[in-house]
């Protein structure tokens, strides 16, 4: 069961006496969201706007939605990161999930007793990395938990940033994550190259995305090699507030017009297929916004992202492109 700290929102309220507040979170936990707000609303007597709209991390806070309800505060809810705020009226709220992992973990001792492991988890289960930590070194599998860096906390991993996994990468056998995303995972076994196991506690059950992670790698260099031959690019630039790289952009049209490249530039909230269908005379694009776009979605034509961009530029230097998603930030 997710359980979201209302205690800190309570007492942000009481303290700071908003006269309206919105809140927000990812998908699966909206129904738990909707119950807080019933709850402020109940204790407090103020608006307490749920934004349903998709909310990805903190890159991607939909703070724009609250200024234009004039909600005074926005509890973004279940992105832990290291902070607890951004600015003065966006504050992030912990969202952890109860669900035990001692039965996945048991199983999972059966697979690399003998190992060492980086162990690596989201968000909704920091609060437990501490006792599948236990459980595995007391069934013989030698455990890590990387430092965490920015936003990051320790053994906690974004879909594009992998700072703990990748610092502990040399000194173990294969990564696990615990949680139910494979979105995570997937990220995880491509910036590492390692073998990477998910303990997933919903279905009981142990599972390997090191080859679903290799086809993503496979399909990612592909899309790489097409758009070596494009001639003409769109460079699109995000608008969502965390994925506004202006600078990338305009650094990327600049080295690929000395490639002797026409270059157009795009701003998009929500890139996809149908979008970008609508944008004629462009043979591949390159999105700054978020990498895991490129790498997680079907397009007509190439659509690159900032790791995949500068492999595309080696490549059009006639250099080599290897371990080009193996970095901890895919920014």
């Amino acid at each position: 069961m997710i359980i979201i700290d209302e205690e800190t929102i309570f007492r942000t309220i009481q303290e700071r006496k908003p006269v309206s507040v919105a809140l927000n979170g990812p998908e699966g936990i909206l129904p738990k969201v909707q119950e807080t707000a019933v709850n402020i609303m109940s204790r407090f007597g103020i608006p307490a706007y749920v934004i349903a709209d998709t909310t990805w991390g903190s890159c991607d806070i939909n703070s724009n939605s609250a200024k234009i309800l004039s909600a005074e505060i926005l509890f973004n809810i279940g992105h832990t990161i290291s902070m607890q705020s951004f600015g003065d009226n966006v504050i992030m709220i912990d969202a952890f999930d109860d669900i035990s992992f001692e039965s996945v973990t048991k199983k999972c001792t059966d697979i690399l007793r003998g190992k060492t492991v980086s162990l690596v988890t989201d968000s909704q289960h920091l609060n437990q990395i501490e006792s599948v930590k236990n459980i595995l070194e007391g069934n013989g599998v030698t455990v890590k938990i990387g430092k965490g860096m920015g936003q990051l906390n320790d053994g906690q991993v974004f879909g594009c940033e992998f700072y703990p996994a990748l610092e502990v990468r040399d000194q173990v056998d294969a990564n696990v994550f615990m949680g139910q995303s494979n979105f995570h995972a997937a990220g995880l076994a491509l910036s590492t190259n390692l073998p990477t196991f998910i303990l997933d506690p919903y279905f009981n059950e142990v599972r390997d995305v090191t080859e679903f992670a290799q086809k993503l790698q496979r399909m990612a260099t592909l899309a790489i090699y097409k758009a070596a031959e494009a001639q003409t690019f769109g460079v699109i630039v995000g608008l969502k507030e965390g994925q506004i790289s202006k600078t990338v952009a305009l650094k990327f049209k600049r080295e690929l017009e000395k490639e002797g490249k026409s270059v157009q530039l795009f701003a998009l909230t929500d890139i996809t297929n149908d979008r970008l269908r609508n944008l004629k005379g462009i043979d591949a694009f390159i999105q700054v916004a978020c990498p895991r776009i490129s790498t997680d979605n079907q397009f007509d034509k190439p659509v690159l992202s900032t790791p995949q961009a500068n492999a595309l530029l080696k490549i059009l230097r006639k250099e080599s492109i290897d371990g080009y998603l193996q970095i901890p930030h895919w920014l």
